[in-house]
């Protein structure tokens, strides 16, 4: 379990700066970090707990990612 919430943690890191530079968010660096990885983490721990999933690891820690970035900001933007 450890390999691969550390490399869900990697991977949504990743996705969130790599959006930053890209211009698909203008949140700042650390932020988007953060939101990529709080639903990283939130999606984690629901295939572990239901088993609800896109397959591996990774493709869910890259789905989430990017949905949390589409989620979290445009709920708050004005």
């Amino acid at each position: 379990m450890f390999p691969s919430i550390f490399g869900t943690v990697v991977l949504a890191g990743i996705i969130g700066y790599l959006s930053e530079r890209t211009g698909f968010t203008h949140n700042g660096i650390l932020q988007s970090i953060i939101i990529c990885v709080g639903g990283a983490f939130l999606f984690f721990f629901v295939r572990l707990m239901f088993g609800i999933g896109f397959g591996s690891h990774g493709m869910n820690a890259i789905v989430s990612s990017i949905g949390a970035l589409v989620i979290v900001p445009t709920h708050w933007r004005r």
